[in-house]
């Protein structure tokens, strides 16, 4: 079945036409103290998060789907296991400011090796390796806020012959446009939260593997004895969001795609992989398969950023992305003055309302 079959008909259980709720922390034993099913207690195993984990792992081409309490518990958990005292790990310089940050801290801690460069440019990823010593690749492509493209085919090419795993971080494709995993990759992380849940409504995160390796049961453990799963409720509202999953995000790029033209055409400078101005237009044309995404992201130049935020109707000012409704950030504000992003910059995720009222929202303000 195709993709967005996959979406609708996968995680059922029972006679339900929607998935129930399995709110039970612990499941009873048998007069012999064997357990009555395959379940012992909840941190380890619940039907709704595992039938999330199976949309998932069918939607990215994998073979397993682990989700976890927020995209950072997924992205920490996967780096912490990645990372030995004494190795060495590379890092995309362009990405999260959250995770890049604690990456910083953990591997000064732990004395692990960490080189920030920019993966799109695969001759500084090939500089930076060091065969035998690099455990891991890290990256995210389209890359937040200014939304650089990474070759993943390339670069997980470049890790696997120098001994190292290639991790992607695929929130802003999306498995719509994007599959990690049939490029190379070994392992796609994404905060659920954004366009798989869809809704604005519920925390989460997740990882996917291409084989059920030693990495993976190590990544299992981990889940499992430091507690980082999500809650039942959540599990339902991230199975409800990817059910509209490629109703959703196709409609989201779609706009974006016609907002960028028209916003370059009134000579805004635009960070959009779709455009054939974007420095790695080629790679994403090549690497996307039916669109670029709903994020991108302005320059305003001269013009004070949070004036221009103040006058926007349409458009909310709010951190996050990937839900029905259009957010605007000035991400410089959000993230502080040791930040990469430019002051000038304005990210824009881009929702469900009509095109022409987000596209004359922006004009009015610029």
């Amino acid at each position: 079945m195709k993709p967005e079959t996959l979406a609708v008909k996968l995680g059922h259980a029972g006679a339900g036409v929607v998935p129930p709720i399995e709110l039970s922390t612990t499941y009873v034993r048998d007069d012999h103290y064997a357990l009555a099913g395959n379940r012992d207690y909840a941190r380890d195993k619940n039907p709704t998060f595992e039938h999330a984990e199976q949309v998932l792992a069918a939607l990215e081409g994998g073979v397993a789907a682990l989700t976890f309490a927020s995209g950072m518990a997924a992205a920490t958990t996967a780096l912490r296991v990645l990372c030995a005292p004494g190795g060495h790990v590379i890092a995309s310089r362009v990405g999260y400011f959250a995770v890049r940050g604690w990456l910083q801290k953990f591997c000064a801690k732990w004395q692990v090796a960490l080189d920030l460069v920019d993966t799109s440019d695969a001759a500084q990823v090939a500089a930076a390796l060091r065969p035998g010593k690099t455990s891991a690749v890290w990256f995210e492509t389209p890359a937040n806020p200014t939304w650089e493209v990474t070759d993943i085919a390339a670069i997980a090419a470049l890790a696997k012959r120098a001994g190292a795993r290639t991790v992607v971080d695929s929130t802003a494709a999306s498995p719509v446009f994007t599959r990690p995993l049939a490029l190379g990759a070994d392992l796609v992380m994404h905060s659920a939260t954004k366009y798989l849940g869809g809704h604005s409504d519920v925390v989460a995160g997740a990882l996917v593997t291409a084989a059920r390796d030693e990495l993976w049961a190590e990544l299992e453990h981990a889940r499992r004895e430091e507690g980082a799963i999500l809650g039942p409720v959540e599990a339902y509202l991230l199975l409800r969001g990817m059910r509209t999953l490629y109703a959703r995000v196709p409609r989201q790029a779609q706009t974006a795609l016609a907002l960028a033209r028209k916003l370059e055409a009134l000579g805004v400078a635009v960070h959009y992989p779709g455009l054939p101005s974007h420095p790695q237009h080629a790679v994403a044309a090549r690497q996307m398969t039916g669109g670029f995404g709903g994020m991108l992201s302005i320059r305003v130049g001269d013009r004070d950023p949070l004036a221009v935020i103040r006058k926007l109707r349409v458009w909310v000012a709010a951190t996050s992305l990937g839900g029905v409704e259009s957010l605007i950030e000035h991400r410089y504000s959000v993230e502080g003055a040791n930040t990469p992003t430019p002051r000038d910059l304005l990210r824009l995720s881009v929702g469900l309302e009509h095109e022409d009222d987000l596209y004359d929202d922006l004009a009015q303000a610029l």
